[in-house]
């Protein structure tokens, strides 16, 4: 285990002393010689005891060397040592002697725990003022820093702090999470989506602390959340479409982006609800949100919370319409409200309106994958008060979602899904059912128009796609702006993240972008990692205006290593300019042209065929093995790796191919070979509810990225490419059968580490029973291969 911490601020003495006393650690009259002060910072850790005896026999619970427990050493005259202050403090951080450090070693130990170790002479009480304060900085073995564990605890039980506290440039747990406000508000948009004649009112769901009934204002943060007040399943399978389809030829059209590029209409909306009265209380209220664990985090820390489905879900009006510029207005509704910029109603009908006045006006946005889509969306937006977003596996282009280069894609695990499945999923305003009548016709009616605008026939780029593409509009963010994403999530593939940094490049906002080896996962919980400090960095700066060096604290570039556990690493660039290419050759990869060719059939027996489209996961297994899938793909292979290999960035695949029909598609796989132990992509359960949020508050379960058994390969990277839209994706360019013609396809983005002596693999394929149409069809592809090529992003380290 390996503790990995970005978030702590390093202060000099006199602040370290200031914020001791804040919290009640240091009396204000420097009389202690430093062992003193020392057993008098261990006794107000010890929560459980209040007299000096039951002080004195907890202290013999621990060791402070090889050979003496804490008790002992308490009553001898010997002096405090570095050793014994760090036998002590990693015992306190729950690290076990013999298990996770011996005494004797304790300070190389530490070091390779990750614990930050202050340097002094531990017989001066300065040292202990300032190796305390860091300690209580520290992470502890199970997720929390040490003074974050010690406030879970109960530690500021009874003690008079100021409301919000911040230490080491952190909110502080010091908020009464039992006394929490729940209220609802009906916002108004700007927004008629079901064209009733009126404004879309929109449930919001808030949570604010009790303090702010004493005047205190705080910041919010905002999780935009169409899943929130529930979802159709049903109705969503239903509506799930049937992939074991052929693929279709395309007309060829010379069709340019200016042609489908899209152009917002404007919309005449129904006139502003007359106000007939205000209010400074709502009249709603909810029993549980469906939280995120990072938000229930912060409750405790100063911080509001409001859950918002937008439009077309349970109590809210309108119509759901996945990804529109609708639904974007939606969401910025919400924010404006938040800031003081747009009207609110204590419920649907009464048009009592009102406000915000427990904000502050400054608003972060929160969440992942949907949640985190629509914090990059209204980014784009430049709303007022949206002073930052984080955004977690967040989607920046729909396209990429469920389209690539001409072809309809599914994200990983849901062949079938598309636009108008989601929309009718997360349509909750299907489950009140009277409330539903009245929309009902509209909103199917729509959903077809959504099928056809979507278009799953030729799989292009078109109108409706650019509407629901955010990159274009990343030059207007005017937030900072912090991702997160998942190197093996094949739900939001990792390009959706890797254009937003490459598109913020030019944009003058901070950003961070932290880069994990899971799949479709939050990431805050987990205890090698310190992200909710380094959140909490960031928003008591950003929300709370606290200036605590967060931007220059925090790295840029922060990614997990895939070779080892609870390894992070700051980088300094995503995407190496150094190249290395490898030719195809019969079986295997060279650094030299090769000639000939190579052939394989996409149609498979029907029996094979048909185990494949119920088991995805055996045709992901035969396909890079010797046996079922031979003359059905092509899979090469480097030599054994000399030294180990950073892979950096986008991998491209440049092939000349020639199809024995008039259409076609390539999918493509780059692999790590070579028997080893490997991350698994998603992590273990260490403890259930082994994480407290705050005082007597919500838990979240403590999660680790472990070992697995060893085996033979690993997936890195893939692609996949309509051999009509050679050119791009709105564009069909003709295909001849037997004709050889020329592509060129940018895998997914990837930071990967392949250890020497493994090998570098390809699998060049047609079908991709995961995630494209499964027509099974009487299609040969040839790969010229002295014309075809894998280049690969190499960082030389």
């Amino acid at each position: 285990m390996k503790i990995n911490q970005y978030g702590i601020k390093r202060v000099v003495l006199k602040e370290a002393k200031q914020e001791l006393n804040q919290i009640g650690f240091l009396a204000d009259k420097d009389f202690y010689d430093s062992k003193t002060l020392w057993f008098d910072f261990l006794q107000k850790s010890f929560l459980n005891v209040r007299d000096q005896s039951g002080f004195i026999n907890k202290l013999g619970n621990f060791l402070v060397s090889e050979t003496m427990d804490a008790a002992a050493f308490y009553q001898t005259t010997e002096p405090l040592t570095n050793e014994i202050f760090y036998t002590m403090a990693l015992q306190l951080l729950e690290f076990e002697p013999t298990i996770d450090f011996v005494p004797e070693k304790v300070l190389a130990d530490a070091k390779k725990l990750g614990v930050p170790l202050f340097a002094g002479d531990f017989t001066q009480t300065d040292t202990i003022i300032e190796a305390w304060y860091l300690l209580l900085t520290t992470h502890t073995k199970n997720g929390l820093n040490y003074l974050d564990k010690l406030a879970s605890e109960g530690y500021y039980d009874n003690k008079v702090i100021e409301k919000p506290l911040f230490f080491n440039g952190k909110a502080q747990a010091v908020f009464d999470t039992s006394r929490l406000i729940r209220e609802v508000v009906y916002v108004e948009a700007p927004l008629d989506t079901d064209q009733d004649g009126k404004r879309d009112l929109l449930k919001l769901e808030i949570l604010r602390p009790i303090e702010t009934e004493e005047e205190l204002q705080v910041p919010t943060l905002f999780t935009a959340s169409p899943y929130s007040q529930g979802v159709n399943g049903p109705a969503g399978e239903e509506r799930t479409y049937d992939v074991n389809v052929p693929l279709e030829r395309k007309e060829p059209n010379n069709t340019t982006y200016e042609e489908i590029k899209y152009q917002p209409k404007a919309v005449e909306l129904p006139a502003e609800r007359e106000v007939k009265g205000q209010a400074t209380h709502a009249t709603e209220t909810f029993s549980r949100e469906s939280n995120y664990s990072l938000n229930d985090f912060f409750l405790a820390r100063g911080f509001a919370v409001v859950y918002g489905a937008g439009i077309g879900t349970r109590d809210s009006d309108g119509i759901q319409t996945c990804g529109s510029t609708e639904q974007t207005t939606a969401m910025v509704a919400y924010i404006e409200w938040l800031a003081g910029n747009r009207r609110a109603f204590t419920n649907r009908t009464d048009n009592i309106e009102i406000t915000a006045w427990w904000s502050n006006g400054k608003v972060a946005m929160t969440g992942k994958s949907y949640l985190g889509t629509l914090a990059t969306a209204c980014a784009t937006r430049q709303v007022a008060g949206l002073e930052t977003i984080i955004s977690e596996a967040a989607i920046s282009d729909w396209y990429q979602y469920y389209r690539d280069n001409g072809l309809v894609i599914a994200p990983g695990g849901f062949p079938g899904e598309d636009a108008d499945v989601l929309a009718i999923e997360t349509f909750s305003k299907m489950r009140n059912a009277g409330d539903y009548l009245h929309s009902k016709e509209f909103f199917l009616d729509y959903l077809d128009k959504m099928a056809e605008l979507q278009d799953r026939q030729t799989g292009n780029y078109n109108t409706f796609w650019d509407e629901r593409n955010y990159l274009p509009t990343i030059k207007d963010i005017k937030c900072d702006v912090i991702m997160v994403h998942g190197l093996n999530d094949w739900n939001v593939k990792p390009r959706q993240v890797a254009d937003l940094w490459d598109a913020l490049q030019e944009v003058p906002v901070a950003k961070k972008i932290i880069l994990h080896q899971g799949q479709h996962i939050y990431i805050n919980n987990m205890p090698s990692l310190d992200f909710q400090d380094m959140m909490n960095l960031w928003l008591s700066h950003k929300l709370y205006g606290l200036e605590n060096g967060a931007k220059d604290i925090l790295p840029d570039i922060l990614y997990q290593k895939n070779t080892e556990t609870t390894s992070w690493s700051p980088l300094e660039n995503w995407g190496s300019e150094q190249k290395q290419t490898y030719y195809f050759g019969k079986e295997q990869l060279d650094a030299e042209r090769s000639s000939g060719s190579v052939t394989f059939n996409d149609q498979l027996p029907v029996e094979q065929y048909e185990k494949y489209t119920k088991d995805i996961a055996l045709w992901e297994k035969e396909l890079k093995e010797p046996g079922a899938m031979e003359g059905h793909r092509y899979l090469a292979k480097t030599e054994s790796l000399p030294a180990e290999v950073f892979l950096n960035g986008r991998p491209t695949v440049k092939v000349k191919v020639a199809s024995t029909a008039d259409l076609g598609m390539l999918s493509f796989e780059l692999i790590d070979f070579g028997k080893a132990k490997r991350l698994k992509p998603v992590p273990d359960v260490l403890a259930l509810h082994g994480l407290p949020l705050g005082r007597k508050w919500r838990e979240d379960n403590l999660v680790e990225f472990k070992l697995g058994t060893a085996d033979e390969y690993k997936l890195i990277s893939r692609g996949h490419i309509n051999l009509q839209n050679r050119s791009n994706p709105w564009k069909v360019d003709d295909l001849k059968a037997d004709e050889f013609v020329e592509i060129e396809v940018v895998l997914q983005p990837t930071l990967y580490h392949l250890p020497a002596g493994h090998q570098i693999g390809l699998a060049v394929y047609g079908t991709d029973f995961g995630m494209t149409v499964r027509g099974n069809q009487a299609i040969e592809y040839t790969l010229d291969l002295a014309e075809s090529r894998l280049e690969l992003p190499i960082n030389k380290e």
